[in-house]
């Protein structure tokens, strides 16, 4: 058997009908940039997040790059996040021409530990950037505690977990303003790349929508700004499919509930937890084998039995290449939590197409690899 990472193709087939009738709608309407097809889906998602504004832009990292410039976070402030990310977190902050700064993640979720953020401040800190890590929402409730007590702004990075919700709190609600990715992997993704702000801030809403669009408040009149618009055919293919989201992350935990289900007392790696009173979206199915040598040969036993399985963010941020991309950037403290989750995580497929026996498949090779270890 073989079983795909994605399932893109089946769900456009799923409503084909709808995104082809809003992308014909664009199409014949002449208005491709900035039309009302965007407007619309604005309107949609900033309705389905429960706050005043969203804002349609390019991509996700140039969400969480415009954010930082509308709340005035540059050159000279630090900006607080968890080394254990997609490159693109610390990437906005660099772009920004602020300091990343970054911290350990809580052993259990894998988001940000809230514990280590405070011995991190310093006078040059303003803000933090949790990440909803595969689908699980950050505990916003001891983060905006922390940023209030040290008059910090908050910008949350939910390119991974749309639909998702903690305890008592919603994506959106604990801070100034929450961030997207639309890329087609997402569990909201368009056929491309593009990104979004949601907010309850009228002058961040403003601030965003004139840096979107070359610094222009009205035609032939620019300030500064820069060009990150999402184009009104990729928001015709988004508001077809925002209708679904809540059902597809539904099957996304159904999904989820049944691997964790099949897998009974594995010996060789450790399954995903969600937290009581909290939706995780299981963007990402992701368990962490015991011993990193383990990892790639895990990896590799799956794609030679036929299933595609993944690693996300395998090289932490400090890690990498590119860090600190001629940048300022420091660690604090250990974050070796972080290393590991990096060093051992193996995603297996998970989309909401996916078909029982597909699951079970998964399922049983992943125990013949487990029951075949020392």
């Amino acid at each position: 058997m073989k079983v795909e990472f994605y399932g893109h193709v089946r769900q456009y087939k799923n409503i084909q009908a709808e995104i082809d009738a809003n992308m014909r709608e664009v199409l014949l309407s002449g208005n491709y940039v900035q039309g009302p097809m965007l407007k619309r889906f604005e309107g949609e998602l900033a309705a389905y997040h429960g706050t005043k504004f969203a804002v349609g832009l390019a991509n996700g990292t140039d969400a969480i790059w415009l954010a930082l410039m509308a709340l005035g976070i540059g050159k000279g402030d630090e900006v607080i996040t968890n080394a254990n990310t997609f490159f693109a977190t610390a990437e906005a902050i660099w772009i920004a021409d602020a300091t990343a700064v970054l911290i350990d993640c809580d052993p259990v979720t894998k988001c940000i530990d809230p514990a280590k953020i405070e011995a991190a401040i310093t006078p040059k800190t303003k803000a933090i950037i949790p990440v909803h890590l595969y689908g699980q929402c950050a505990d916003m409730a001891a983060i905006k505690k922390i940023a209030d007590k040290h008059k910090l702004k908050v910008i949350e990075d939910n390119a991974q977990a749309i639909g998702a919700s903690g305890k008592g709190f919603k994506i959106g609600e604990l801070s100034d303003v929450a961030t997207t990715s639309f890329i087609i992997q997402k569990n909201l993704g368009t056929f491309g790349d593009s990104g979004a702000l949601v907010m309850n801030n009228a002058d961040i809403d403003a601030r965003v929508r004139v840096l979107r669009n070359h610094g222009s408040t009205a035609r032939n009149v620019h300030s500064f700004g820069f060009n990150s618009r999402l184009d009104d055919l990729h928001a015709g293919v988004l508001s077809a499919k925002l209708k679904h989201i809540d059902a597809w992350n539904d099957n996304r935990r159904k999904w989820a509930a049944r691997y964790t289900a099949g897998f009974t007392s594995p010996k060789n790696f450790t399954l995903p937890t969600e937290l009581p009173g909290y939706r995780h979206v299981f963007h990402l199915y992701v368990i962490e084998t015991k011993k990193a040598e383990q990892r790639d040969q895990l990896v590799d036993f799956l794609v030679k039995n036929g299933v595609d399985a993944k690693t996300h963010y395998s090289i932490a941020i400090h890690k990498q290449a590119g860090y600190p991309w001629g940048k300022d950037a420091r660690i604090n403290g250990s974050v070796a939590h972080a290393e590991h989750n990096a060093a051992t995580c193996v995603s297996l497929p998970m989309f909401p197409e996916l078909m029982a026996e597909e699951v079970d498949y998964v399922i049983a090779k992943v125990k013949e690899w487990d029951q075949a270890q020392a």
